[in-house]
């Protein structure tokens, strides 16, 4: 037991640690299950939509602050990959088509163009004219895209 020196007593750290310890060996998976799920009930309650968006930017905020555009590039990698695998033509269609209406509403005519001669430019650059672009490509290239549209954001 770590003493600290107010008179051989047990430090509040060593207090906690000791209690979460003795928790977690009572305890198992299920019972950190329920009480997760009994507190984001509690929550969801307490706060509202705009709680959870300043907190989603935060997090984002954070995560962008401490990767690089090889983390960004990898989990749009494995994102495409695993959604391809699970989801058919018509989900990509749907998708498509709610991103086209959500982007097009908050972008200029300008923003079309840049993306359109890039995607131009990549695509040149890496396949023949009959060559499709597999979902997990596409998947990457979005994580690629996002990266550098977040290097942008920042210089600017």
């Amino acid at each position: 037991m770590a003493k600290n020196n107010n008179n051989g007593k047990m430090s509040r750290e060593e207090a906690g640690r000791l209690g979460g310890e003795a928790t977690a060996n009572n305890h198992n998976k299920e019972f950190y299950q329920e009480i997760g799920r009994k507190g984001g009930e509690a929550t969801s309650r307490a706060h509202d939509r705009d709680f959870y968006q300043e907190i989603g930017r935060k997090g984002g905020e954070s995560t962008s602050n401490s990767h690089n555009q090889e983390f960004y590039q990898e989990i749009g990698q494995k994102g495409g990959e695993a959604t391809s695998d699970t989801h058919g033509k018509d989900f990509y269609k749907d998708i498509g088509r709610k991103g086209g209406e959500s982007t097009s509403s908050s972008h200029g005519r300008e923003f079309y163009q840049e993306i359109g001669q890039m995607g131009g430019e990549s695509r040149n650059q890496n396949h023949t004219e009959d060559a499709k672009m597999s979902r997990e490509e596409a998947g990457r290239k979005g994580g690629e895209a996002r990266a550098r549209n977040r290097q942008r954001l920042r210089r600017n």
